[in-house]
């Protein structure tokens, strides 16, 4: 994550939980940088504006001025809820980490006490987790965002990427679409340099990943299409 995007997302962190505070501390271990680098963001911010301030105290922290945050929803507490399983195998998914902001988001914005009706209703659910020693999978943290950036931005990513016997080849592709098969594993679909043609790569495969910021060649949507029989797709409805 580039320092311009960083900046923002603290922003709509603070604003997801204002008015209560995140120490600099939490900031810097949600965004994998060091406390003194969130400390230096937050200076920035408050010189281009933005009303954050100070809370002093074992829990105090950065807080986002009240007027800032969103305005209550009308969400009820099993709408709540229903958001909140279907994001719990984000960790899966393309765009985790936007996922769980929204999530905050919601939660923060509704009236303290459905909040708290909400909470108490998912003490009523539960979700089966994979088995202790399940290994993680490798889509996480710093590698997911570069390629969510990547095909964001529209530029060539760069990674290593490892295939079913785990050998690893460098590839720069131009990334297309993403794709969620029916057994839950997500794929990226690009244009691969190396084998000059379309290929499908598991997001758990790939072991690293870099942006080139060489602009992607404008291809039509319709050359990233795959017809794959295992797989479902389907285009997430925003309405």
């Amino acid at each position: 994550m580039n320092r311009t995007d960083r900046l923002y997302a603290i922003v709509e962190d603070l604003r997801a939980i204002a008015p209560r505070c995140r120490s600099a501390r939490a900031l810097a271990e949600r965004f994998e940088v060091s406390s003194r680098t969130i400390e230096r963001d937050i200076g920035a911010l408050q010189q281009a504006g933005v009303p954050i301030y100070a809370e002093a105290g074992r829990r105090g922290g950065y807080a986002l001025e009240k007027s800032m945050s969103l305005p209550p929803l009308n969400f009820t507490p099993a709408e709540a809820v229903a958001v909140a399983i279907a994001l719990s195998r984000t960790d899966q998914q393309p765009f985790e980490d936007d996922a769980r902001s929204a999530l905050r988001k919601l939660v923060a914005a509704m009236p303290g006490q459905e909040t708290e009706r909400a909470r108490q209703l998912a003490t009523r659910v539960q979700i089966l987790m994979d088995k202790p020693g399940t290994p993680e999978r490798r889509y996480t943290g710093s590698i997911g965002r570069v390629i969510e950036e990547a095909l964001l931005k529209g530029v060539v990513l760069r990674m290593r990427y490892g295939d079913a016997n785990g050998s690893l080849t460098t590839r720069e592709v131009e990334p297309g679409m993403f794709i969620g098969g029916r057994s839950g594993s997500w794929y990226l679909v690009a244009w691969c340099r190396l084998r000059d043609a379309v290929r499908l790569f598991r997001l758990d495969r790939i072991a690293a990943a870099e942006l080139t910021g060489e602009p992607v060649p404008g291809r039509p949507l319709e050359d990233f299409d795959s017809d794959v029989p295992d797989m479902i797709t389907r285009c997430p409805a925003l309405d």
